[in-house]
């Protein structure tokens, strides 16, 4: 049976939740990209081709990849045709030099616009002060996977990769660089720190790009962004100034995480919680009138400095007598309230709360809630101010231990011990991050949200996994007020400039130059002199902006975001689904009323094998160089992808690694043994298979043998499997199906099998066998590149190319599959059985590997014509006696479903429905050998059994011993004994027939 296959859209939006997702989710989706491709094909048709497009200062300018007719710059001479393939393929050889001819041909460049719809992607860009670790590994393979695939299917397809000024995370770098030369960024002053930062980042601010390249990234250096570059820092600016001119920027007091090495607000999502040993300290706040006092209990005794309140529960009897007295601060002399809020936990401490609105959060809603004062008793290093009294200068740590030693003299302490902490440490720097009250520039994030939520929920926006959204959604619907603002001098300054004549006046604008004519227009002429806002944004911010700031936003008429924009797809880490993919929705909606991409895919974190993470400290980190230098990139990134499901965690070991490095050989392997096979075809031959993978060769098969029409069939449906795969984001079965086809069909069956028509004198059959072999590899090539582009670009080049349009495998046709053969599939799977079943009954009887047996086939007539056209492969692959094989036609009578050994002293070897094979006992084995390894094994088997009966019935075992070791004792004594059990049979069976004969 021949059936064409039917191929699903570009880029199918499908998404597999298991086994399937949800039909109103898959519906609203696909109506949303239907809509979504009229809308672009019509804007792209408008786009100008590029060879109207002219050189042009404006980065935004789009240029394209060379057309395909254009003749691509000479191979390396490691990977021209005419050199000998080596026995082993060596990765270091080919890597380096292939990824620069990609690169300097033009390849990784989008093709002109088509009439097709984009696929666009953006890079998460990884902070300049960054090296390579397995997490930017997994998402640059899981990326270039789709930008190869979509790009062999003709798609203008853009990749565009950049960089993150990472303001915390650099500045941190270039301070610690200062402090070896016993400098500081006060000393240097902002002009002059700046000065040095941004002579570092040229001088190691590339080396993650450097790094990314070895990993095969395929994206279009040429547009690659920083973002802290003039176009993007105009478009910050832009930004700010519409949300500020709209009413969603203000300037204000808040409580805030601050970073005392750093000096500078940190958000929520920067703090990282971590369990501690510490203290808990117990002291009495005596009543201002000296009739007593209240215990309480304090995690940060320094603190006690800036308390304004003591708080107590409502119903709790022990303290609701103190309700509206007053008590006094320690060493301070200040009187504070005794106040009552349900808010308390009764259980914890003593039941009475010690309330400090300028360094806790709770605290601080609790203070606006009751009218409290707020006093902050820290300066920004974290030393105490003038209203830490005389430990005013000292390190709060210092403080602590003064002011309770000062506490314990007034006979104020009553105890402490030990507990454990939740301590808030500053993801970049590391040290314990202060609460404290800051006026510091918010975003108003409500109406923002409201809008990214809609799309979502809509269908607009897919996310991958599907769990995923309910965390997106929590986050959004309980979200706050942005503090964008942060105190460093590396990033966008905040484009708000004081006007000095007019106190609390500010003017926003893009540029100074527009602030003065602002001032000048509002200030009738008025000469007022203007100064910067100190602070910069959070690096969050701009990267908020990536997806269509790095198109050219806000300039719209931009070539790349009328073509590229909104992108298909963002992939990224789920633990930064808040950090920044949330943001780029709200931004994006709001500035360009667009989503910023339609599918939002989270790959897990890896783990070392174990499940845990990565840590220096444990010491089981695995370098991504170090691997590659080992093992090839390849390997890497095959392992990386075929060991994932979307947002689950992946296992790393060198030992799937390496397996998957065997894996590139044996590809390598097999394509020598074709491209060997190919040395003495005509000039004729040689171009027919030139282009046998792109021409019509696989959509008639009837012609050909049953193994060429099996193989050819089994390998359209890898074709559906694969590209339905990488539609609907399933890299790992995708990645795994090409694997088992190659290894298991392909090498293992087909491979061999071709073997036997270059033993014989068939020339055409030699011919179809060549076209097969190279038709069927060739698409597998296409296939496995996106995962593992070095092996197979380097194979690809080495079989006939003579006069075909295809130059370079990265941008040769995705495969479009062809005829399925349902019937050879069924006929040939029925010889493959025959074929294990025999291999099998060698293996078991141990007949030595050169022995030739004799073997009947008793099977229909179908079956019967199969065997005999392909008793080559049965000789080949099973060592049956070319001269003693018969074929009887039987009469499909219902026969047993194991193999039997029956008095005519044969084996039976029941196979499948009418298919039997007979092989006589006397030519399998030597019934006295066997006889002797048979009885020798059971005496071991024996032996051990009876250790183990022995060691169970020993007093005391199974009440004394754990119960894990005794159920495995016992376990393991059952498959003993059925071991046993077996192996007599065996050896009775034997005696019987060695007695027949």
């Amino acid at each position: 049976m021949l059936s064409n296959t039917a191929f699903i859209t570009p880029w199918a939006p499908r998404l597999l939740r298991g086994a399937q997702v949800s039909s109103l989710r898959l519906k609203s989706f696909r109506e949303h990209r239907l809509n979504f491709r009229t809308r672009t094909t019509s804007r792209i048709l408008h786009t100008p081709c590029a060879s109207a497009v002219s050189p042009s200062s404006d980065p935004f300018r789009s240029n394209y990849a060379p057309p395909k007719s254009d003749p691509l710059p000479p191979l390396p001479e490691e990977l021209r045709p005419h050199r000998e393939m080596p026995p082993r393929y060596d990765p270091q050889a080919v890597e380096q030099v292939l990824y620069q001819w990609w690169e300097s041909a033009g390849l990784f460049k989008p093709c002109v616009p088509n009439g097709k719809e984009p696929f666009t992607i953006c890079m998460p860009p990884p902070n300049v002060t960054g090296g390579l670790h397995m997490g930017h590994a997994m998402f640059a393979t899981v990326e270039d996977i789709l930008t190869r695939f979509h790009r062999m299917r003709g798609r203008p397809t853009l990749w565009l990769p950049g960089t993150d000024h990472a303001g915390i995370a650099t500045q941190l770098v270039v301070e610690k660089e200062l402090a070896k030369d016993g400098l500081t960024r006060d000393q240097l002053g902002r002009e002059n720190f700046l000065k040095r930062v941004w002579k570092w980042k040229e001088e190691k601010g590339d080396y993650i790009n450097v790094q990314m390249r070895r990993l095969g990234a395929s994206c279009d250096w040429d547009r690659s962004r920083f973002t802290l570059e003039e176009h993007m820092s105009a478009a910050v600016a832009e930004a700010f100034k519409r949300l500020h001119d709209q009413g969603l920027i203000y300037r204000g007091d808040y409580m805030v995480n601050w970073s005392p090495t750093l000096r500078t607000a940190v958000s929520d999502l920067e703090v990282e919680f971590s369990e501690e040993n510490g203290k808990l300290y117990y002291f009495r706040y005596p009543l201002s009138d000296g009739s007593g006092f209240i215990p309480v209990a304090t995690t940060r005794p320094e603190t006690i400095l800036g308390d304004t309140a003591v708080c107590v529960h409502p119903a709790d009897e022990r303290y609701s007598q103190y309700v509206g007295k007053t008590v006094r601060v320690p060493v301070t002399g200040r009187d504070i309230p005794v106040i009552a809020d349900e808010y308390v936990d009764r259980e914890f401490g003593t039941g009475a709360l010690k309330i400090t609105p300028g360094h806790d959060h709770n605290d601080y809603e609790l203070g606006k809630k009751h009218n409290l004062p707020i006093i902050n008793i820290l300066d920004k290093d974290a030393t105490l101010n003038s209203n830490g009294g005389n430990l005013a200068g000292m390190d709060r740590f210092e403080a602590r231990g003064k002011l309770w030693d000062a506490m314990d003299k007034e006979g104020l302490v009553i105890k402490v011990e030990d507990h454990v902490n939740r301590v808030p440490r500053s993801q970049r720097g590391g040290e314990i991050v202060e609460p404290l009250v800051s006026t510091q520039w918010f975003v108003k994030m409500k109406s923002l949200a409201e809008k990214a939520i809609g799309k979502v929920r809509d269908g607009d926006i897919v996310i991958e996994p599907q769990r995923f959204e309910k965390v997106y959604f929590n986050w959004l619907e309980d979200i706050r007020d942005w503090c964008v603002s942060r105190q460093l001098w590396w990033g966008h300054r905040i484009p708000v400039w004081y006007v000095e004549e007019h106190s609390g006046e500010y003017i926003v604008a893009r540029s100074d130059k527009e602030a003065a004519q602002i001032a000048s227009e509002k200030y009738n002429g008025e000469a007022v002199t203007l100064k910067q806002e100190t602070d910069v944004l959070d690096t969050w911010f701009s990267s908020g902006l990536w997806p269509f700031s790095t198109m050219g936003w806000p300039n719209e008429d931009a070539e790349d975001l009328k073509t590229f924009f909104p992108g298909s797809i963002m992939e990224t880490g789920y633990d930064i689904l808040f950090f920044w993919v949330a943001r780029m929705i709200m931004l994006s909606l709001w500035f360009t009323g667009e989503v910023p991409f339609h599918i939002v895919y989270l790959h897990g974190l890896v783990r070392d094998k174990h499940g845990r993470k990565m840590s220096k400290t444990v010491g089981n980190v695995i370098d991504p160089i170090d691997v590659i230098s080992s093992y090839g990139t390849d390997a890497l990134r095959y392992t990386l992808v075929t060991g994932s499901t979307p947002g689950q965690d992946i296992p790393l070991s060198n030992e799937r690694i390496e397996s998957n490095r065997n894996f590139a050989n044996k590809l390598w392997n097999a394509s020598r043994f074709i491209i060997g096979n190919l040395d003495k075809i005509s000039d004729e031959e040689r171009h027919e298979l030139a282009t046998v993978a792109i021409s019509d060769f696989g959509k008639s098969i009837e012609h050909l043998p049953l193994p060429e029409r099996y193989i050819i069939s089994k390998l359209h449906i890898l074709v559906n499997t694969v590209t339905d795969g990488l539609e609907t984001l399933t890299f790992g079965d995708a990645g795994r199906q090409i694997y088992e086809f190659l290894w298991d069909e392909f090498a293992d069956w087909y491979v061999e099998t071709s073997k036997t028509r270059f033993f014989g004198t068939d020339d055409e059959a030699c011919r179809d066998t060549r076209a097969t072999l190279v038709y069927v590899m060739d698409t597998c090539l296409r296939l496995l590149h996106p995962f593992m582009p070095y092996v197979t670009e380097a194979i690809w080049h080495r079989f006939p190319r003579e006069g075909s349009p295809e130059q370079a495998l990265i941008i040769a046709e995705w495969p479009s599959g062809g005829s399925i053969d349902q019937d050879a599939i069924e006929r040939f799977e029925r010889l493959q059985s025959l074929v294990r079943y025999i291999r099998n009954a060698r293996a078991e009887y141990q007949v030595d590997h050169g022995r030739k047996i004799p073997l009947t086939v008793r099977t229909d007539a179908v079956t019967a014509s199969d065997v005999e056209a392909e008793k080559g492969m049965l000789f080949l692959l099973t060592k049956v006696n070319s001269e003693k094989l018969t074929i009887e036609i039987a009469d499909g009578a219902e026969r047993p479903t194991t193999e039997t050994e029956s008095g005519d002293n044969a084996l039976h070897l029941y196979i499948a429905d009418n298919l039997e094979g007979v092989i006589p006992m006397r030519d399998m084995i030597d019934f006295e050998k066997e006889r002797k390894r048979l009885e020798k094994q059971s005496l071991k088997l024996q032996k051990d059994l009876n250790g183990l009966q022995k060691r169970l019935s020993a007093p005391g075992f199974a009440d004394k011993a754990p119960p894990a070791v005794v159920a495995k004792t016992r376990t393991s004594a059952d498959e003993l004994d059925s071991q046993l059990t077996s192996l007599t049979k065996r050896l009775a069976a034997i005696e019987k027939l060695a007695t027949a004969e």
